[in-house]
């Protein structure tokens, strides 16, 4: 006997088995019933109302209020001195003529600033791609 006439024997066999056990004995209607439930079932969320702490609020509420208040009075000094340099100050003369703001070549609070205070960021530098080229005879020059 091969395995195509096994097969052909045996599949009507399983087939009544599997149903007979699905059907008549229930379990496809209890499978059914189980998985139903579950999907009706919805997952518990718990839902908790923030509490607002009022004295943290209010304290910070403050501070931005001072730190406006602190900022107002420095912009307003500012503009004073600026007004008292502008026009009587050093005899009409303008100190600043033809002079440029320093460019920031990096962040606030950088600890190390690679760039030397008055060189331009855009500046390309000197070119010493010539060094390299004749370094043997620079590197003779040197003994």
């Amino acid at each position: 006997m091969n395995k195509a006439q096994l097969k052909k024997l045996i599949k009507p066999v399983v087939k009544e088995c599997i149903q007979e056990v699905l059907i008549e004995e229930g379990l496809l209607t209890e499978v059914v019933s189980q998985v139903t439930a579950g999907l009706a079932r919805q997952p518990i969320v718990e839902n908790k109302p923030k509490k607002r702490n009022d004295k943290l609020f209010n304290d910070d509420l403050q501070m931005k209020r001072k730190s406006r208040e602190a900022n107002k009075k420095l912009q307003e000094h500012r503009r004073k001195l600026l007004d008292s340099i502008g026009g009587d100050a050093y005899n009409g003369v303008d100190l600043f003529e033809g002079t440029e703001p320093i460019r920031q070549t990096g962040t606030p609070g950088q600890a190390h600033n690679p760039n030397v205070l008055g060189d331009d960021p855009s500046d390309a530098g000197v070119d010493i791609s010539s060094i390299m080229g004749n370094s043997s005879k620079i590197w003779q020059a040197l003994k």
